[in-house]
């Protein structure tokens, strides 16, 4: 993953445009994109501030987070139910969502979704 540019660059920029230079010509000047210069000016005078924000990390499970009633009210229905078959019956309610964020949704609550068999499988007897 990328870094994100340093503070010493985004002050310098920020002190071009505030003595007059547009966010464009900063960009150009400090050799960074016209759209970085004008997010940073943004965030600026948004917050006050214009350290970087945090890269990476989960982005979606909070909507799926939302809707944790409805997934294990469906589950809680038949426990049986493989992931496919609880993905397609929470798409028909209206919850788009992979198989992979449903196991994701699994994991963090700490259920197995497993399926065991009903009995230990036999063994065979060595023949002589």
């Amino acid at each position: 993953m990328a870094q994100p540019l340093s503070m010493d660059l985004r002050s310098r920029l920020l002190a071009a445009v505030d003595g007059g230079l547009s966010c464009r010509a900063a960009a150009i000047r400090f050799g960074v994109a016209p759209s970085t210069a004008i997010r940073w000016h943004a965030q600026r005078r948004e917050t006050g501030e214009f350290t970087p924000k945090r890269q990476g990390g989960d982005m979606r499970s909070r909507r799926v987070e939302e809707r944790a009633s409805d997934i294990l009210a469906l589950w809680e229905a038949r426990k049986d139910i493989s992931l496919e078959e609880l993905r397609a019956g929470l798409a028909e309610i209206g919850l788009i969502v992979s198989v992979a964020g449903l196991h994701r949704f699994f994991v963090r609550r700490g259920m197995t979704r497993k399926k065991r068999l009903g009995m230990q499988s036999s063994r065979t007897a060595p023949t002589s």
